[in-house]
């Protein structure tokens, strides 16, 4: 293990039993409290960008928006939003997609990406890959390129990479902890 991946994991803090009985909930605040780990995370994250030749960073909700936009201003790139439907004003473009117990639509202002933009997607967890793979459809829609995805961490148990993998159409899934 590494000294990034052992200090990230040790201000992870597991939360039993939440949101529900049986899930153990992994918990990201201690790490955003902590300066040092926060800006290695960051740091670790921008890295990721520079090496995909990012232009823009997309940020899926909620978390995603609290690491995506930190990464974006230390790589120097524009960071854009993919918010649950409805919360943006203005022109969207909006994707559905299957829940375990449903859909959801998820979308993005119309004028945001464009063709030549070259997208890294940030997200604090991959889990079963809905979100994130809604997401790369998304941006696919508006014409821009998908240069990967960067997650804090991925639940490997709950099988997200595989569905990733194939909409990624060879760009790098990158998670800094797999648990």
């Amino acid at each position: 293990m590494t000294d990034i991946e052992e200090l990230l994991l040790s201000r992870i803090r597991d939360v039993e039993d939440y949101p529900e009985q049986g899930v153990m909930f992994k918990d990201i605040t201690p790490l955003l409290a902590d300066p040092a780990a926060f800006t290695a995370l960051t740091d670790a994250l921008a890295e990721t960008a520079e090496r995909t030749g990012a232009t823009k960073i997309v940020g899926l909700e909620a978390r995603g928006f609290i690491l995506g936009a930190p990464v974006a201003v230390r790589a120097g790139l524009g960071f854009i939003p993919v918010r649950k439907a409805g919360k943006l004003p203005g022109a969207t473009l909006r994707q559905s997609y299957d829940l375990e117990y449903g859909s959801a639509e998820i979308e993005v202002h119309a004028e945001d990406l464009v063709s030549g933009d070259r997208v890294l997607i940030v997200d604090d967890v991959l889990a079963t890959g809905g979100t994130a793979e809604a997401a790369i459809q998304l941006i696919h829609r508006a014409g821009a390129e998908v240069v990967g995805v960067a997650v804090l961490m991925e639940l490997c148990f709950l099988e997200g990479r595989p569905r990733l993998e194939a909409a990624l159409r060879g760009a790098p899934l990158e998670a800094l902890l797999r648990v």
